[in-house]
Parts: C-alpha cells; structure tokens; sequence
C-alpha cells in the first residue's frame, strides 16, 4: 500500500470513527456563488444589520472592516481583545486588532453569539472564517450544491 494510500484509509477511519459520535448538522444555508468558486452567504451582524459574507473556511477568524467595527462600537457591541499578526493569501503579514462582537446571524437561522472577528482596513468584505464556523461544528460545506449544513445554531436570541 501506498502512502498516500495508507493516509487517505487512516483519515477516511478517523472521519467515520468520529461520526459515529458527532451530531448530525441539521441547519441548511444556501450559499451564492459569482462562478469564479466564491461562495456567500446572506447573514446579520447584531447592531449592522444585513451583510453578505464570503465564506472561507482556509480564515481562522471571521472578518469585520473598520466601518463596521466603527457603527458597531457605537452601540458597545464590539469589545477589543487583542492584536494579531496575520499573514495574509499572498504571503504579506498584516497586523489586525481582534474584537468580539455580540452576535452574528448566518443565512437568518443560525444565530451565534461572542465571535472573535478580526478587522480589516476600509471598506473590504465581510469574511464567514473558523472563529464562527468551529462554533456550529460539526458544519458541512457543499460546492454541489452551494449550501452549508451547520449544527448548535440557534433560531432566535
């Protein structure tokens, strides 16, 4: 046997051994895709309303952009946690602040609450990363067709 072989037998066993005690995601979000193999989903950020996110499950945080941050911190639903340095897709490093924000609302039936999001400089987009994904874990993302399956959502606040 192969090695790559031998690894893709031992993550396909660690993938079903985990199943078997996962919970099933039970939230459906369709994503939209520009055909360039970039999905988005329509959510809410508690205190900005409306937004539309890319989802990039290769983020460790979700990201917010300064004007964002600035309406939400007018509304004391943004709380400063720290600094981090990031590198970036095309290998720059960046140093971003991290807030928390309150909540954010994915495909208007999955409210999370206390998210660390990083901000971005500007007006760039908003970014669905790990830091609110891993909280609806065990999630799916299908390319065929664009949805995402998410588990430990909640309906309401």
């Amino acid at each position: 046997m192969t090695f790559s072989r031998t690894l893709l037998v031992l993550v396909t066993s660690l993938i079903y051994s985990h199943a078997a005690v996962a919970v099933d995601p039970s939230t459906v979000i369709s994503m939209e895709t520009t055909g360039t193999s970039t999905f988005y989903v329509k959510g809410e950020i508690l205190g900005m309303g409306p937004v539309k996110m890319m989802v990039d499950t290769g983020s460790g945080y979700s990201t917010i952009n300064e004007e964002t941050l600035d309406i939400l911190k007018q509304q004391g639903k943004a709380d400063y946690v720290k600094d981090l340095t990031g590198i970036l897709a095309n290998g720059d490093r960046m140093v971003v602040k991290v807030y928390s924000i309150s909540a954010m609302n994915i495909g208007n039936n999955c409210w999370l609450k206390d998210i660390e999001v990083a901000v971005f400089p500007g007006k760039t987009r908003q970014i669905l990363g790990l830091s609110a994904l891993k909280k609806t874990s065990p999630f799916t993302f299908s390319v065929d067709p664009p949805e995402l399956a998410l588990s430990n959502c909640v309906a309401s606040l």
